[in-house]
């Protein structure tokens, strides 16, 4: 199956979602030099966060991915898009079933407001919609969190995502390689 066309923004009543541009540079960077602490105890990417021109790179890699239907990474805005508030998307997507996993962070600064809760659901709601009805067509969604991460398993529970699995584990943990973590696996199906 091949993806659908993807819209070049999706909306929720406070949040703006758009694919990543290079032009996002500035306002990515600065968000996620604001929220390393937070960052760096659960993603593994913030370990050895980028400089502002492997930034651009990174969201020129991503772009193309986007357009490509391969990784559908959505930076999240304020409304009126002014404001960088984190990121979330598609990832790990296998259009033949078709189905994918929502990865979702929230800069630090807007974090404990509703927002990732929000995303996600207007993910869900896009993904699992079918596609001659203007959605994904997803069959399978997923949602994964480290099972130390409480604030992250809330959101598919608010969201009624079912927990599929408690992988033993399944990971090292982002914050220490040397620690090895449990993952726990959400799904919603259609």
């Amino acid at each position: 199956m091949k993806p659908p066309l993807l819209p070049s923004e999706l909306r929720t009543p406070r949040l703006l979602l758009r694919p990543p541009h290079p032009d996002d540079a500035p306002a990515l960077h600065a968000a996620i030099q604001a929220s390393l602490p937070e960052l760096q105890r659960w993603m593994v990417w913030a370990q050895d966060p980028l400089d502002l021109a492997g930034t651009v790179e990174n969201l020129t890699r991503a772009a193309a991915d986007y357009a490509a239907g391969e990784n559908l990474r959505l930076h999240v805005w304020s409304a009126d898009g002014r404001d960088f508030v984190g990121s979330s998307g598609y990832h790990a997507l296998d259009w033949r079933v078709p189905k994918g996993e929502i990865g979702y962070w929230i800069a630090t600064g807007h974090a404990g407001q509703g927002y990732a809760t929000e995303v996600a659901g207007a993910l869900t709601d896009f993904a699992l919609r079918p596609q001659e009805d203007g959605g994904l067509g997803f069959r399978r969604l997923e949602i994964r969190t480290d099972a130390r991460n409480g604030r992250s398993a809330c959101i598919p529970r608010a969201l009624g995502y079912t927990l599929d699995a408690t992988l033993k584990n399944d990971d090292v943990a982002a914050d220490n390689p040397a620690e090895l973590r449990d993952t726990l696996v959400f799904s919603r199906v259609r």
